[in-house]
């Protein structure tokens, strides 16, 4: 099979989810993974949403290397191992760079990463910022340190990638983050904006791009346990109570619990939207509207 060099010949040479799932050649990531039926049918859904976001957002348009963020969290195990997957199979035309930023926090296990990486053959780069000094020195005790480590950690990325010679730094949010930001913007911002799955950085030189943008968080849940992935946990902000996002979170569950497919339908309503009826006159000239009246 050869490389697909356009958005439009990766959807097309990528074929049926049959081919994914009768290959009999795979990444060295999977070979230790379950040879379930339950299994292979959501590696295949997963496959399919990352293929379709790629696709509906022009995500290889012009791309040639990739930055993979590894927090060492589920989310961005699974990205990289979706990512190699398509790539292993000839569907992604790109080459991917791991990189993990050590943020310097307590008992952060340094060699658990290097090693992963290494027995499954990908690229990588592991770099030492002490950015959890800066946080806990600059945020206010009982204040939360999720903005500032973000803002820290992405400057330092962004720096990684172009030293790495990429034209994109590739992200491991999925459905759910999107939604949550949505909701704090909306009940915290008091804006309706959520979490792009392609965005072009301040600086114009680099995009920002999010493969799992169609993904659940409990099927990414359910994928990174049934391919043991060797999990970090945050010990610098997911530790606190009472977070924005942790209320986001629970009040989702439970409309998804009390309505199942809300969010889904919640997602699709973001890529729909009707500026005439919103309240943003930025948006739509209601200046213009006017009744048509006979002579």
């Amino acid at each position: 099979m050869t490389l697909s060099t356009s958005a439009e010949q990766f959807d097309a040479d990528a074929g049926d989810d049959g081919e994914i799932a009768e290959a009999i050649a795979v990444h060295p990531v999977f070979a230790n993974a379950p040879r379930s039926v339950g299994f292979n049918k959501l590696r295949k859904r997963l496959i399919r949403q990352v293929r379709q976001a790629i696709t509906d957002f022009d995500m290889l348009k012009g791309q040639k290397r990739w930055l993979v963020g590894l927090s060492g969290g589920k989310d961005s195990y699974g990205l990289l191992a979706l990512l190699l997957d398509l790539k292993w199979r000839g569907l992604l035309p790109v080459d991917l760079v791991a990189c993990n930023l050590d943020q310097g926090q307590p008992n952060f296990p340094k060699h658990v990463l290097p090693d992963y990486l290494a027995s499954i053959g990908v690229p990588h780069r592991i770099e030492y910022r002490d950015t959890y000094s800066v946080v806990t020195d600059k945020v206010p005790q009982g204040a939360t340190y999720c903005s500032l480590c973000s803002r820290l950690r992405r400057g330092n990325l962004y720096r990684i990638a172009r030293e790495e010679g990429c034209e994109a730094l590739v992200l491991g949010h999925h459905r759910e983050d999107i939604l949550e930001t949505f909701f704090m913007n909306f009940f915290h911002g008091g804006r309706l904006s959520a979490m792009p799955a392609k965005l072009l950085n301040d600086e114009g030189d680099l995009m920002v791009l999010r493969p799992l943008a169609y993904a659940a968080e409990e099927d990414l849940a359910r994928f990174a346990a049934a391919m043991q992935f060797p999990i970090i946990p945050c010990d610098l902000c997911g530790s606190q109570d009472g977070l924005q996002r942790n209320a986001m979170k629970e009040m989702l569950a439970g409309i998804e619990a009390k309505m199942p497919g809300r969010k889904d339908a919640m997602l699709r309503a973001l890529a729909h939207v009707d500026p005439s009826h919103l309240l943003d006159p930025k948006l739509f000239d209601f200046s213009s509207l006017s009744p048509t009246k006979d002579e």
